[in-house]
């Protein structure tokens, strides 16, 4: 049956039948949540029926003075390939944690919200989310993601992190208070400012 459907028809197939239950229960919040780890056990006979590869990557990112890891969520059938990226952010301190328990915490999310992307699961109305809401930029606003988002892509465009601030008129400390605060008006300036150097305006 696989061999006669396309690659994004099987991906099709697979969110339709995707039922990736909440694994996981929080007793200080009395409520039940759903990790990576539980749709990647959902989904791993799915993806074997319909012959397609998942793969999982992460890639730490610096916005202003925070890091953020970014993982990206790739599926293929060996020719074509279809990804999706989220991102979380590493929290300053967390308490009974080294820093790489405060990594592994942020990379678990982020690739949460890259395979609810991937398979179209929607978590808007988990608990988890609103637990680790300072944490997350699946969980943030709009205008942040799209900060994130057009930053590292202009950093690249710029060739350097200085170079870059410059041009926004800002620096390291101001974009970590930006992306903390609701200056929505501020944020819409960096964003157009984000969009002009990307399209090389």
């Amino acid at each position: 049956m696989s061999e006669k459907l396309s690659f994004y028809e099987k991906l099709i197939k697979i969110q339709q039948e995707l039922k990736a239950p909440k694994g996981n229960f929080n007793k200080f919040g009395n409520f039940r949540y759903r990790s990576a780890e539980d749709i990647l056990e959902a989904v791993k006979p799915i993806n074997a029926k319909y012959e397609l590869f998942l793969t999982l990557t992460d890639e730490p990112l610096q916005i202003g003075e925070r890091y953020y890891i970014q993982a990206t969520a790739s599926i293929t059938d060996g020719e074509k390939e279809h990804n999706v990226t989220a991102y979380a952010r590493e929290a300053l301190n967390k308490k009974g944690m080294d820093d790489s328990q405060i990594t592994g915490t942020a990379s678990s999310y982020a690739r949460k919200y890259a395979l609810n992307g991937l398979y179209l699961i929607d978590d808007t109305k988990d608990a988890d989310t609103d637990e680790y809401q300072q944490q997350t930029i699946g969980n943030q606003n709009e205008l942040n993601t799209k900060i994130i988002n057009l930053f590292a892509t202009a950093l690249n465009k710029v060739g350097g992190r200085d170079k870059l601030y410059k041009q926004l008129d800002l620096n390291k400390t101001k974009m970590t208070e930006l992306t903390k605060s609701d200056n929505t008006k501020e944020k819409e300036r960096i964003i157009k400012k984000l969009e002009e150097i990307n399209n090389g305006n």
